[in-house]
């Protein structure tokens, strides 16, 4: 991996649906905004702002979860002297599977 690209090593997936969204937000609003839609007398410029914002909207948890993804140097509480609870255990578990279950199924 280049080092350019050394922000973006974790959770690429959440990164690649926020890019979508955005974009996929941003061109159905600018086209209801802008094109006249009519279809047999029916006007849907509005169906398409309101799906665009909609779309756009859906992408901010998308960056949440990258922005929060990328977040390094975070203390677990068993190094904290803490003892782990039961959701600490889970949360850890269903993280390791669904690592191990991206990096299976990824190529060559």
């Amino acid at each position: 991996m280049t080092t350019s690209c050394a922000g973006l090593s974790h959770c690429r997936l959440a990164l690649a649906f926020a890019l979508i969204m955005d974009l996929l937000g941003v061109a159905a609003l600018l086209t209801g905004v802008f094109a006249t839609l009519e279809i047999k007398g029916r006007d849907f410029g509005d169906l398409l702002v309101y799906t665009g914002a909609l779309l756009v909207l859906m992408s901010l948890g998308g960056w949440v979860m990258w922005y929060s993804g990328n977040i390094d140097g975070l203390t677990s509480r068993k190094d904290l002297g803490h003892i782990s609870s039961a959701v600490d255990r889970l949360a850890r578990t269903l993280s390791r599977k669904i690592t191990r279950t991206h990096r299976t199924h990824r190529g060559p």
